[in-house]
């Protein structure tokens, strides 16, 4: 079992930053594909980024390519996810995820855990 946790969502000005972390407890993080997903009121949830066990791979939604960036310190069992030049269209729960088998799609919401999510709102 693995437990996720998010963090560092919060109240931002449109065009200012946030760095979300997704911090695991219980088994090892670094064999773990990751993910992080957002839904906004009334939308259904969708893929914002993925990074593979070993962080050589990363994977966007085009939306936010250029303006969000995913890493990972499996020596901290945690996944970031830096967000810049934000919008208010970015309101929304942030999610971390993780699976044990890399997925055939990367932008696949079929994962094995979630963590509760994190809030972020930006306003205008």
């Amino acid at each position: 079992q693995v437990q996720l946790v998010e963090s560092g969502g919060g109240l931002v000005q449109a065009g200012g930053s946030l760095r979300l972390s997704c911090a695991a407890s219980g088994r090892t993080f670094r064999g773990y594909f990751t993910g992080w997903f957002r839904q906004a009121p009334g939308r259904e949830r969708e893929f914002v980024a993925a990074i593979s066990s070993t962080g050589i791979s990363t994977y966007y939604a085009d939306s936010k390519k250029g303006r969000f960036t995913i890493s990972r310190d499996n020596a901290k069992n945690t996944v970031y996810l830096q967000m810049n030049s934000l919008k208010p269209d970015d309101t929304a729960v942030y999610y971390c995820a993780a699976r044990e088998v890399v997925p055939r799609t990367p932008m696949t919401d079929d994962y094995d855990y979630w963590g509760q999510g994190t809030q972020v709102t930006v306003s205008s």
